[in-house]
């Protein structure tokens, strides 16, 4: 009998394709047929963060495109900012480029992004689902952070996020995460990327936040109850949720990652979402 494919082996298998942007050019995925949804990973990760909610949204019934942030994945690294602003027009100009209006799913700082691109183009976006969000600097440990700050710089900041990857997951890690992680390390070997997503990790989140009060778009908050990123999660889902009038889902004992730890509760919520929007 064959072995199982895994589900990054998968994703690894899809096409890429690139869309030029003014200082380089962002990579992504694209699967299916009908409604535009555009899913955006966060700092330190690859488009394959949402190898399991792609396939979901795809069965769904949605036209998928899974991007990469700048000087992430496969994306170039030749920008002069990796801010929640600079994804956020990246995340507009592909929408444009798929010529349709999308629901944008954005996990951790691309969720930021994703407010900042909702405020500015209202009529691009249908609706937008956060997954452990930032969309504002949440409170937080500042020495840790201060810590973080310094291991993130080059020349050990591959090796550092690498080594901090797993604490992000302090629920069950997926079959395929160790295959996963190595994915993320070839994808930070190339050059300049080390120093991009470097760049990456000192994004103010202050932009993203002064916009919340200009989003129309229906919103779903899905926070993992465990993420280590903020000191009381549920709070921080809680207070977007009530900024942005949205829907939140918590998803018990997972962290930053709930669509890849507890995919069956993520991916439902988050397909619901999109047929609730869209009228799918």
């Amino acid at each position: 009998m064959l072995p199982v494919e895994s589900a990054s082996a998968a994703f690894a298998r899809l096409e890429v394709h690139h869309l030029q942007r003014p200082e380089g050019r962002i990579a992504y995925r694209l699967v299916g047929e009908g409604p535009l949804v555009v899913c955006v990973p966060g700092m330190g990760e690859i488009a394959a963060s949402f190898r399991y909610t792609s396939p979901a949204l795809q069965a769904a019934g949605f036209r998928v495109a899974v991007m990469d942030l700048r000087g992430h994945g496969e994306s170039d690294a030749t920008f002069s900012s990796y801010d929640d602003v600079a994804a956020g027009t990246d995340i507009l100009a592909l929408i444009a480029h798929l010529g349709s209006p999308a629901v944008v799913v954005g996990n951790s700082m691309a969720a930021g992004a994703a407010v900042w691109a909702a405020a500015e183009e209202p009529e691009a976006i249908r609706g937008l689902g956060l997954v452990g969000p930032f969309v504002r600097n949440a409170p937080t440990n500042p020495v840790a952070v201060a810590f973080f700050r310094v291991m993130m710089l080059r020349p050990w900041a591959r090796a550092a996020w690498l080594a901090y990857l797993p604490q992000l997951y302090p629920g069950r890690r997926p079959a395929d995460f160790v295959e996963h992680r190595d994915a993320i390390r070839t994808a930070m070997s190339r050059p300049g990327a080390t120093a991009a997503f470097a760049r990456t990790t000192r994004t103010d989140h202050t932009p993203a936040e002064t916009r919340i009060p200009d989003v129309t778009a229906p919103t779903l908050v899905v926070m993992g109850t465990a993420d280590p990123d903020f000191t009381d999660p549920s709070a921080e889902a809680a207070w977007i949720g009530e900024r942005l009038h949205a829907e939140v889902v918590l998803v018990e004992g997972a962290g930053h990652y709930p669509q890849t730890e507890e995919p069956e509760q993520a991916s439902p919520a988050l397909v619901a979402f999109c047929r609730e929007v869209t009228d799918a």
